[in-house]
């Protein structure tokens, strides 16, 4: 795509739900750990790549590093994505604009979908832009907000979401583009007042509509490419759709 795009991936989390002693991102989809498979979707849109990490830190740097060359960052407290974000910015290197934020535990993002959403971001002149999907059965997942006018407003996570917000069936991929300039005026406004205490990454969405700030979602065509691996099931489930692609390309 080009050098001067980032992107950022969040790979420091505990995966407690995995029940295993290995870092959830290191579990393997089709024999490859599954944030390879988010790297080398990231590295055919981006000239650089920053990796936060932080559970098994070292680990995690080895196998990403005996693949892939890439920049690293440390989050020591896992205090939210927000927070990640913020432990991740310092280490983009100068010139780098737009940023791409996406998590290690999506294996099934394509390269194709990552570039379409920067694309639309710089011919929309954004600030920020969403990647979102519907989803017949959104539970689980983080709404998306839209204002009277259409415009995005706001990412409610359901566990802050009422019962009317819980029915909007738009969903964050948790994938988001991002110009640089507005994520350093952003990231210093987030707080912790909500249901978990953390730094959440979607309230920069509201800081930017609270400053009327350029902000849309570019609607993904594949729910699939968007799921995020948490449990066994989850690693299975998303194994099965990857051999089906393959399988479909062969």
């Amino acid at each position: 795509m080009t050098a001067d795009i980032a992107v950022i991936i969040l790979a420091a989390g505990l995966g407690k739900r995995m029940k295993s002693p290995k870092a959830k991102v290191l579990h393997e989809v089709l024999g490859k750990p599954m944030v390879m498979h988010v790297v080398e979707a990231a590295r055919q849109v981006a000239g650089s790549v920053v990796i936060v990490v932080g559970n098994q830190a070292d680990e995690v740097r080895r196998v990403i590093s005996h693949s892939a060359e890439v920049l690293y960052a440390y989050q020591e407290r896992q205090l939210g994505t927000g927070h990640a974000v913020m432990c991740a910015l310092p280490h983009v290197p100068e010139g780098c604009d737009p940023i791409v934020i996406l998590c290690g535990d999506v294996p099934l993002i394509r390269a194709s979908t990552l570039k379409d959403l920067v694309a639309n971001h710089l011919s929309s002149r954004r600030d920020v832009t969403l990647l979102a999907v519907d989803l017949e059965q959104p539970s689980g997942y983080g709404r998306v907000l839209l204002d009277p006018d259409g415009r995005l407003s706001g990412i409610v996570e359901e566990a802050d979401a009422d019962e009317a917000q819980r029915a909007v069936r738009t969903i964050n991929s948790g994938i988001y583009c991002v110009s640089k300039g507005f994520l350093a005026e952003a990231l210093p406004r987030l707080d912790r007042r909500n249901a978990q205490g953390e730094f959440y990454l979607t309230d920069i969405i509201r800081v930017g509509y609270r400053d009327a700030r350029a902000l849309g979602i570019c609607r993904g065509g594949d729910p699939d490419e968007i799921l995020g691996v948490n449990t066994p099931e989850d690693l299975h489930r998303v194994e099965a759709v990857l051999a089906a692609r393959k399988a479909d390309i062969s």
